[in-house]
């Protein structure tokens, strides 16, 4: 088989799948608001099981519901015949995929479900099944053509796939799911780094070159010096931040005057300096300080917007990026 033999199945292949998800977007109805809705108000857990390909199906969804704040695990079903039953209980919401509906390893799962009266919602693909028949939400999948002289499951469990991933989106979008609260579950890895905010990475307590806005100038570059950032934060007595004072800011008044020791450095500060919340993601600082072509930015918390406690240089950003 050569190159563009390959090329064209895989056209094949995808275009397939396309068709499948195009038939299950046209085939979405109130059902799917429902379950959304079930397992929003859910007080404990969410189950999900499968068989075979459906089974790693429902892995997948159990952790991407996980990771966005539902708490999900998946249960094999050829374990829970054996004692894995337990760990279903009567506040759990159960979600069983079949293609066919009538596997035989879930009936005893779905008679399991009946007998402790557990919420079950199915996704199927046929009308006339057990699992249709047994569930209290049903989110029937439309019978797709499948790849692999139509018998190896890719259209059907790209479907399968979809719905759940559009389950988790819709809960997000329901609770108001933010970035930082997907920061909770996803700390490392490149996820983690993407979603630093100014409070991770910025620095703080006597990192922070403060200067009060009385003192001289003489003590200002002493300040400037010995901290290294390349910036002071001007303070009054109560803490509060009056302004900025940089190293281009002393260049330049160097250049204008001779004799600039005994001058008061509130005088020359640049005032209400731009400031950012240490909740705001560290990208988006990045983003707002290449826009105003600065190169340090104060950090505030939500208890007082006029004290800063840290400061960022854009060269801590990009590190800590990438």
């Amino acid at each position: 088989m050569n190159s563009k033999k390959f090329i064209s199945t895989a056209k094949e292949v995808i275009n397939l799948e396309i068709k499948a998800l195009q038939k299950l977007k046209k085939n979405l109805n109130i059902s799917f608001c429902e379950a959304v809705n079930k397992i929003a108000n859910c007080q404990s857990k969410v189950i999900l099981c499968g068989v075979g390909k459906s089974g790693l199906i429902a892995s997948k969804i159990a952790a991407t519901l996980a990771s966005v704040g539902t708490p999900s695990f998946s249960l094999a079903a050829s374990e829970a015949s054996h004692g894995d039953l337990g760990m279903i209980s009567k506040k759990d919401i159960l979600i069983l995929i079949s293609y066919s509906g009538n596997t035989d390893e879930l009936k005893n799962i779905i008679k399991y479900a009946k007998s402790y009266k557990i919420f079950l919602i199915g996704i199927m693909s046929n009308k006339n099944s057990i699992l249709y028949k047994s569930s209290n939400i049903k989110l029937y999948l439309p019978e797709v053509e499948e790849s692999g002289y139509g018998i190896v499951p890719t259209s059907s469990t790209t479907t399968q796939l979809s719905i759940g991933d559009a389950m988790a989106i819709a809960l997000m979008t329901k609770r108001k799911f933010s970035k930082l609260d997907f920061k909770k579950f996803h700390p490392l890895g490149s996820l983690g780094n993407k979603l630093k905010t100014a409070g991770d990475i910025m620095l703080k307590k006597n990192r922070i070159p403060f200067i009060n806005e009385n003192q001289s100038m003489k003590n200002a570059i002493r300040v400037i010096n010995l901290k290294k950032l390349g910036v002071l934060v001007i303070i009054n007595s109560d803490g509060i931040t009056k302004g900025v004072f940089t190293d281009g800011d002393l260049k330049r008044l160097i250049k204008k005057r001779n004799n600039i020791e005994n001058l008061k450095i509130k005088n020359f500060m640049s005032k209400n300096p731009f400031s950012v919340n240490e909740n705001t993601l560290a990208s988006d600082v990045l983003s707002q300080m290449n826009k105003r072509k600065i190169t340090h930015v104060c950090i505030y918390n939500n208890e007082n917007k006029k004290k800063t406690i840290g400061i960022l240089h854009i060269h801590n950003l990009i590190d800590n990026l990438r």
